[in-house]
């Protein structure tokens, strides 16, 4: 049920979460890239210039859908079968920690799940590692960076379109409407001013931790602002 066919759920209604420091605490696209480089013999200098290089470039001010972009370009000539795999090994380690999720936000999640509601993750983040947190969390969809594979099944180093900024309502607001969902019967949740349209797109939004922008239209608008401490899950 993690691809972008999931069906409508019982409840009728949906909710649509961010996922890095809105479900789980880490920035999961870094803290793969630095396990996935490990994995394949770095001590930890490649990963060092390739961050370095990611956080400049935010630091320059380039839009964020650029940044991603040059992220994926580091998985270039890899074999999609092996990142997968990566990813999986990489979040059953990453969900061990006893810090490792927002505590209100999987609340959030659980609560929505028990009422029959379908419930889509939307990040910028890619597969190899949303999937086996979609699973664990037992969500209806993941929208999310798809990755260009070529013919033989080796990453081009592309995305087809960042879900970044806008792209993650547009992307939200089609669900809906293959749901057959008014915005009124839809949640959402994120942690970050880059969230925002994605927030605007739902009838019912909701703010994860203290970004100031955020911050700021809660308490305009009456959302809801829920803490971001983080705890550990219990094996399921």
């Amino acid at each position: 049920m993690t691809g972008s066919s999931g069906g409508r759920a019982a409840g009728g209604g949906a909710a649509f979460f961010d996922v890095d420091e809105t479900l789980i605490t880490a920035k999961s696209m870094f803290e793969f890239l630095r396990f996935w480089l490990a994995r394949t013999g770095d001590d930890g200098t490649r990963y060092a210039r390739y961050a370095a290089t990611l956080r400049d470039m935010s630091a320059l001010g380039l839009p964020r859908e650029e940044v991603n972009r040059a992220y994926y370009q580091y998985y270039t000539g890899a074999y999609a079968t092996d990142v997968r795999a990566a990813g999986r090994d990489w979040y059953a380690a990453y969900r061990a920690r006893p810090d490792a999720f927002v505590t209100a936000g999987i609340s959030a999640l659980a609560g929505h799940r028990a009422a029959g509601d379908a419930v889509v993750l939307v990040s910028g983040s890619f597969r190899a590692c949303l999937d086996p947190l979609a699973e664990d969390l037992a969500v209806n969809r993941v929208l999310c960076g798809e990755l260009v594979v070529d013919e033989r099944g080796f990453l081009t180093g592309e995305v087809v379109e960042p879900m970044i900024g806008r792209a993650k309502a547009d992307a939200v607001v089609r669900t809906m409407q293959e749901l057959g969902l008014a915005a009124e019967r839809c949640c959402g949740y994120g942690d970050h001013a880059s969230d925002l349209d994605m927030l605007r797109a739902v009838g019912r939004p909701s703010v994860v931790g203290d970004d100031p922008t955020l911050g700021e239209l809660a308490r305009r608008h009456g959302w809801p602002v829920m803490s971001s401490a983080h705890g550990g899950r219990e094996e399921s």
